[in-house]
């Protein structure tokens, strides 16, 4: 079988993901400000360099967890059936919590890992992502803080890869798949 041919085209710079990560930081501090201690959980795999980026910037007292969740495999469109590969090391009840996502598309994994963590009773929780794709969403979800909204395009880098690849990127970028022809 052989692989379909694509290449990436620049879509956001690593330069703007790091002035966007500073504007969200100053919100997430603002808002957690009062908190002893805010648990950050990412989402893995592809919140990971999202996350450890945005950590840098909260010079606040944090602890980080990560939940596995996956509703692609390596696939282009979501299965809608979300499973919990990894849960969290620590117990979040009466902890405030930043859920980070390095893209929301039809919702269905933000919606199943908030009412997942939303029954381990935290005293306040609120989600970001990196990318948001509004005109794919088929469940009722937003993220609080949004760093992009993008259109409904296949992306990868800065974390979010196709079938394990491109993760290492700087930058996001936008998948066009070759045709034979073009290849």
């Amino acid at each position: 079988m052989t692989e379909n041919p694509y290449v990436i085209d620049e879509m956001i710079s690593a330069k703007a993901i790091a002035a966007r990560i500073e504007e969200l930081s100053r919100d997430i501090k603002r808002e957690f400000r009062d908190t002893d201690k805010l648990v950050v959980v990412g989402l893995l795999r592809g919140s990971f360099v999202f996350i450890a980026d945005l950590v840098r910037e909260l010079d606040m007292p944090i602890e980080v967890d990560f939940l596995e969740a996956s509703s692609y495999g390596d696939q282009t469109e979501s299965s809608r059936e979300v499973r919990i590969l990894k849960d969290l090391r620590g117990a979040i009840e009466g902890r405030d919590v930043l859920v980070v996502e390095d893209i929301v598309d039809t919702g269905f994994t933000l919606s199943h890992v908030t009412n997942l963590l939303m029954s381990r009773s935290p005293a306040r929780m609120r989600t970001i992502a990196l990318l948001d794709k509004p005109s794919r969403r088929e469940v009722d979800i937003r993220a609080d803080w949004i760093g992009f909204e993008i259109p409904d395009e296949f992306v990868v880098g800065y974390g979010i890869d196709f079938a394990q690849r491109d993760r290492n990127l700087p930058f996001i970028g936008k998948v066009r798949f070759l045709s034979e022809q073009d290849a």
